[in-house]
């Protein structure tokens, strides 16, 4: 792996990204972000975004790319 690298799978419900991302981030010990744990994890820690999405979710729509892309750039922002 080069150091900095970033990898991104991409594929259907049930494909295996998870599987294949929890093996990849052990190995290279680095960590595992999906955008649908980092959404959950928003919602449940009651974070202004995670309000918002859950509004949004409760109401059964689809949170918007400029929300989603606010929500995965303050994960990014941790230290890890």
């Amino acid at each position: 792996m080069i150091p900095g690298a970033r990898v991104v799978l991409l594929g259907r419900q049930g494909s295996g990204k998870g599987t294949q991302c929890t093996r990849l981030s052990r190995h290279f010990v680095v960590p595992h972000i999906s955008t649908g744990d980092i959404l959950r994890a928003a919602v449940r820690e009651g974070t202004e975004l995670g309000r918002i999405a859950k509004e949004i979710i409760d109401a059964g729509r689809l949170v918007s790319d400029e929300i989603m892309v606010a929500i995965i750039a303050e994960r990014l922002e941790r230290d890890d």
